[in-house]
This record gives C-alpha cells, structure tokens and sequence, in this order.
C-alpha cells in the first residue's frame, strides 16, 4: 500500500490478522497501524488518503477476518490507550483496556461494574457493541466517550450520539474510539469481588473457555441476553433453536458448534475462516428450516474470500 503517512507507531504492510483473532483465522490487512498515542493517531487518520478505508480492531474477541484479507488500514490501540483511572465514582478507561481489567479496578473502587469481568474483550469493543450480560449493558453505565475522525480531530460522543441498542451502536464512519467514562453502582469491593468470582466460575463450567471460540455466535432471537439468574427464561435464546435444529456439535472442515454450549463456535485446530463462517451460514439455513427464526450474526465478519 503507497502513499500511507509518517508514523511514530508502528505500521505494518500486508499484515496477517490470524494472530491477532482469537479464532485464529484470517488473511492479511492492507496495513497494521498500532499508534504510539493520540496525536500520532490524529496525523495518521487526517494524512491517510480518503479513498484507504479505516478498521479499528480490539483484541480480535468477537471476530472473523475471511481469509482473503481486509483491504484497509487496520488500526490496532496499544499500551498507552489502556489506561484505567477511577475518580469520583466514575471510571475512565482507554479503549484499548480490558473489560476484566476495568471490572476488578472499579470493584476496588467500591464501583459495580461487574458485568464486564466475563465479557471477552477490551472497552473499544464493549462499548462499539453495547456489550452486556446478566442483565447489565455498556449503555447502562456510559457517560461519554472520546473518538478521532477521519479528520483527524478529537471529539466527545454522548449517549444519544451513539444511540445505543441491542448490540449495536452509532459510530461516526472512520471514527477511532479512543477512551470512555463509566458510572456504576456503589458496592462494597469484597462483595464485588465474590460475586465476579462467582459470574467466572459460572461461566467456566457452562462455555467452552478453554477452546477456541468468539464468544457467542449468534444473538438471541428476542433480542435480549441472559440475566444469569435461576429463573431466568430460555424460550428464545439462540443455543436453544440450536439444539431444537440438531446442530450441537455440528461439524464443517475444522469449525464445530460447542458441545458444551451450542451458540459456541470453536476453531477445533484447522479451520479457515470460510469453514466457520460457512457452518455459521448452514446453522442459520436449518435454524430458519426448523423454526422459521432467523439467527442474526453476534460476531462480526469482515474482509474479502480467499479467491483461487
């Protein structure tokens, strides 16, 4: 790719994404730009030419890069856009944090934003995806956010200006979040602390943590997750339409669907993005066959196919 800017960061041509997913899957990005900070994120977006598209990229949690790769710059935040400050009740955390880091820091703050320590990801992600679980969103405890434009200028976003739903979020085109301030509950930090354990514990023996997967596939046909408590209702939750279509522990190439948890999809070790997302695809087809409910992708795709 010509024509990129000067950068203080590192930036990388025909970079492979594979690594970087936690499917472990995908073909290289045009470019891999990683800023050394926010001004040199500033420079790079308003000296890109406009015809090169912009991919923020978190921790690659909730993702599938097909195999042909990403023609666009992907902009990756690091160390110095992952910093977590609590004052005032409130929590400021750069996009780059992790949501189990921010969950523990404002748990020893005596803050209850608990519900991120078992989402997989950093704040970027939460906070683009209105992440949420047990009942709790990102929405729920946002306050504001920092972005850089294309233009490279920094600008503040409200909660109107994201217009949060489920799972989904308004992002200015090209825009890089950058930071967010949060304002939980006041807990007690033991408290808080045993009850994350116990949201961890929880987890652990009902997904398949220890495999390769993105989190769940699939959301939940009514458009809400799971509370996590015991009378908690499944009548439509995806791994449920699932199960009803035969497809726990349905195979393509090296993708499977969990047999722990069906709206898991796991790398079992071989596959290529076009076998995951093409067993995604047939899960919908015999979902849609079986129960005329149309399953929605929760993980995102992105990127070209891997062409002969």
């Amino acid at each position: 790719m010509k024509d990129l800017p000067e950068v203080r960061g590192r930036l990388t041509p025909d970079r492979p994404l594979n690594d970087l997913t936690w499917l472990r899957v995908g073909g290289p990005a045009d470019a891999l730009f990683q800023p050394a900070d926010i001004e040199d994120l500033q420079s790079f977006l308003r000296d890109l030419p406009p015809e090169i598209d912009v991919f923020p990229m978190g921790v690659g949690s909730n993702l599938i890069v097909r195999d042909g790769g990403l023609r666009a710059a992907v902009i990756r935040l690091g160390r110095g856009f992952n910093g977590i400050k609590v004052e005032d009740r409130r929590v400021t955390a750069g996009a780059a944090a992790l949501d189990a880091h921010v969950a523990r820091k404002a748990a020893d703050a005596g803050i209850d934003l608990t519900f991120l320590r078992t989402i997989p990801g950093a704040i970027g992600g939460a906070l683009r995806m209105n992440a949420g679980c047990y009942g709790s969103y990102t929405a729920d405890v946002f306050v504001s956010a920092r972005a850089v434009t294309r233009q490279g200028e920094v600008i503040t976003l409200s909660a109107d200006d994201l217009n949060f739903r489920y799972r989904q979020t308004d992002l200015p085109a090209g825009a890089v979040l950058i930071d967010a301030v949060f304002e939980g509950p006041e807990g007690d930090p033991a408290e808080l602390h045993a009850r994350m354990e116990a949201q961890l514990k929880k987890r652990d023996e009902t997904q398949p943590t220890k495999d390769r997967s993105a989190g769940s596939t699939f959301r939940n046909p009514a458009g809400f997750s799971s509370t996590g408590r015991a009378d908690d209702v499944h009548d439509l939750k995806a791994w449920k339409v699932i199960d009803q279509a035969g497809l726990r522990g349905a195979r393509r190439g090296g993708a499977q669907m969990s047999e722990k948890h069906s709206n898991f999809m796991i790398n079992t070790g071989t596959a290529t993005a076009a076998d995951l997302e093409g067993l995604g695809e047939e899960v919908r087809k015999k979902v849609y066959d079986s129960s005329g409910i149309t399953l929605e992708w929760e993980i995102m795709r992105v990127g070209e196919p891997l062409t002969e």
